[in-house]
């Protein structure tokens, strides 16, 4: 009896833990000395806990070329709270992103801000100089 309670005490606590291991922290990812900003088209936005991502097309002027970028914002109490609405970006808006770069040279980043299709620059949710978690 007492083994199947450190059992099941164990497999709660693993559980209650696990929310834990799916978030990173913004040091481990990105770099917040590398910031960069980008112009593109919008492809794709993922709006859901525990942070909002979405992705832009941006044409790289020398060689003509397209890269998409993945850019991570914020949670999204965060996000709403800076202005931020479910209907904020749509597939085909152009936009431009000032955010921290990734770590390992991916197209990616951590968004600071962003200046909607409409014009309103908004706050990416995720400050570096307080991301230390």
């Amino acid at each position: 009896m007492k083994m199947k309670f450190v059992a099941a005490l164990v497999g709660f606590g693993l559980l209650a833990s696990m929310p834990m291991f799916a978030h990173h922290s913004f040091a481990a990812e990105y770099d917040r000395t590398k910031s960069f900003t980008i112009k593109g088209s919008v492809t794709k936005v993922e709006w859901m806990n525990p942070h909002v991502y979405f992705y832009v097309d941006v044409k790289d002027d020398a060689s003509g070329k397209v890269a998409n970028y993945g850019i991570e914002l914020g949670n999204l109490s965060t996000l709403m709270r800076a202005g931020w609405r479910k209907d904020s970006l749509h597939i085909g808006d152009v936009v431009t992103v000032e955010a921290f770069r990734a770590k390992d040279g991916a197209n990616q980043g951590n968004g600071r801000t962003v200046v909607l299709a409409d014009g309103k620059k908004v706050f990416g949710g995720q400050n570096a100089e307080y991301a230390g978690n």
